[in-house]
């Protein structure tokens, strides 16, 4: 049996010391760290264990590590370091509980006793490894703030994250001083050849542009099958009329048939939910159902299970925001019309329907157009498993603010919208707006801009 590599072997490897949250956003961790060892402590197996039985993600996630650590059994994890596969990858081992926290930096100040076996388990790690550089991973802010006060390093996970989420991709592009006679040409032909407006610069598929001139303005994006930049033309949508550019590009980008995958993000009160919802009823003669969705983020950390009735009762509260929506449609037509007679048919046949994402897993959908809103609550894995879903003839539409989270262990940069829009902008079949001005009321803007 071949001797276990000493440290001495690789000086300059760094331990990390996984915490419970950063495995439950992925379970493919392990692969993350390069040539760098990895460090479970055993407290952490055990929060894994409770929940490993369930069907959100979750709950996917701690099964599938705790099989992937299963598959590297061969050694004994809680005694050795056990190496993984491949040449320049590091090596993975579980450590045990250590003895209580004590001192000023220790076990009074610890709420969580997870947390204190976790920070202990790291501290005795670093201790014993000598002159090795030890670092906790959590994508808890408490935790690390906990363990940058007892002097061990401590980092969020990076893996799946945005590196300049300043600078995420918007979808669109605004340019002045455009020459008076190509929008001129622009207006009268509805095409332009992108390099007489962009010069050198490649336009992205679906990028839209605010074009201006001393005179006038025009809206265009640029068509990936025509290789042209086109004219946009504001269109009404079930009676919802586009407030801004960037509503329009958002309706244009809904009602394309050739684009199944469209993002919307912005701020509260930026039409994005409405634009949406009025966008899908305006094509939905080209799908067999709209289905509509919000990730269900518990109340006081309570399952939907405590709320009585049956699912769709325990699912409306949360879901409340998009019948508010539908009734905004429905307001703009009168009680007998044919418009909101067929609103009304479509909720009654489910041809409109309201679904719980979690019962989405291992179905397919075929000529279905799903709106999912509040997307930035959603994890890069939920994503990718809902566009995994798409059938022939399926649109999907993703719609949130990337600042607002709700959910524990997600933030701006790490959340399942940002990792989309970063990983598929210019992509042929996707289109991404970022909508900024606010629409919901004079009001409300004056509490967003001056609150």
């Amino acid at each position: 049996m071949p001797l276990e590599p000493t440290i001495a072997d690789h000086p300059d490897r760094k331990i990390f010391v996984l915490d419970t949250s950063v495995i439950l956003h992925d379970h493919h961790v392990l692969s993350g760290f390069e040539e760098h060892d990895i460090a479970i402590p055993l407290t952490v197996l055990e929060e894994l264990d409770h929940f490993k039985k369930g069907g959100s993600v979750l709950n996917r996630n701690a099964r599938e590590f705790i099989r992937l650590l299963d598959q590297l059994s061969h050694g004994n994890l809680l005694q050795e370091w056990v190496p993984l596969d491949g040449p320049t990858r590091g090596r993975v081992r579980v450590v045990p509980p250590a003895a209580p926290l004590t001192g000023s930096g220790g076990s009074q100040f610890l709420s969580s006793e997870s947390d204190h076996m976790i920070l202990g388990a790291a501290l005795a790690l670093k201790e014993r490894e000598g002159g090795r550089r030890v670092i906790l991973v959590s994508k808890d802010i408490n935790l690390r703030l906990k363990a940058r006060s007892l002097e061990l390093p401590a980092e969020d996970y990076r893996r799946v994250q945005i590196d300049n989420i300043d600078h995420l991709y918007s979808g669109k592009t605004e340019i002045d001083s455009v020459d008076q006679d190509l929008l001129n040409r622009l207006h009268r032909e509805g095409s332009l050849l992108p390099e007489e407006v962009l010069g050198t610069t490649a336009p992205l598929p679906h990028h839209f542009y605010i074009l201006t001139s001393t005179y006038s303005s025009a809206l265009a994006w640029y068509n990936p099958r025509t290789l042209r930049l086109e004219r946009i033309v504001k269109q009404e949508a079930f009676g919802i009329t586009p407030r801004n550019a960037e509503q329009t590009f958002a309706l244009h980008a809904l009602l394309d048939p050739e684009v199944p995958l469209v993002s919307l993000s912005g701020p509260a009160g930026t039409g994005k939910t409405l634009i949406a919802l009025a966008g899908a009823l305006e094509s939905s003669r080209s799908f067999r159902q709209i289905y509509l969705a919000r990730p269900i983020v518990p109340l006081s950390n309570k399952d939907i299970g405590f709320l009585p009735g049956d699912v769709h009762s325990k699912i409306n509260p949360f879901m409340q925001p998009l019948w508010d929506n539908l009734a905004l449609i429905k307001s703009q037509f009168e009680p007998g019309s044919p418009e909101f007679r067929r609103l009304t048919e479509m909720v009654e046949r489910e041809k409109l329907q309201i679904i719980p994402l979690a019962y989405i897993r291992g179905r397919s959908f075929s000529r279905i157009l799903f709106i999912i809103d509040e997307a930035q609550n959603l994890t890069p894995h939920e994503v990718k498993t809902i566009i995994t879903r798409a059938g022939e003839g399926t649109k999907i539409v993703l719609t949130g603010d990337i600042f607002q989270i709700d959910t524990p262990y997600l933030d701006s940069r790490s959340n399942g919208l940002s990792y989309l829009i970063d990983r598929l902008k210019g992509n042929g079949l996707y289109a991404h707006v970022n909508l900024e001005k606010g629409e919901r009321s004079s009001l409300a803007n004056l509490a967003s801009e001056m609150l």
